[in-house]
């Protein structure tokens, strides 16, 4: 172990395969996430990112390159203080959501997994106070 500091301070960005910016725009808008950036970069590319209000990591929606492809597990959590509003709320928008809340019972918080227009599975977890 190096003695010297990473300077690394927190997660800024989480980046999510996507084959239809906009599609993916309209969907995490709809679940309430804002866009915060978009800006065409390259010939033909943009460069979008989507966060939750008040938060400071983002996830951004790029083209699939050639080392990645939509629909896959992203392993990317969100924290919810209600978990059966939230997925209550994201049902009634039309998202493929678990049937189900998951709730195993201490240490496992109650949680959910959820799938985007593209089929990329994320978590919804309600931490434990």
């Amino acid at each position: 172990m190096s003695t010297q500091t990473s300077h690394l301070g927190a997660i800024n960005l989480v980046i999510l395969p996507v084959s239809d910016q906009d599609r993916s725009i309209e969907f995490y808008e709809s679940i309430g996430f804002e866009k915060r950036t978009d800006i065409p970069f390259g010939e033909d590319y943009r460069w979008v990112e989507v966060y939750l209000p008040e938060s400071s990591t983002g996830i951004a929606l790029a083209p699939p390159g050639p080392e990645s492809s939509p629909g896959r597990q992203t392993g990317i959590s969100l924290a919810s203080d209600d978990i059966d509003a939230t997925h209550a709320h994201l049902r009634s928008q039309g998202v493929d959501v678990d049937d189900e809340i998951s709730r195993m019972g201490d240490p496992v918080p109650p949680l959910f997994w959820f799938r985007d227009p593209d089929g990329n599975v994320l978590m919804v977890v309600q931490p434990q106070s």
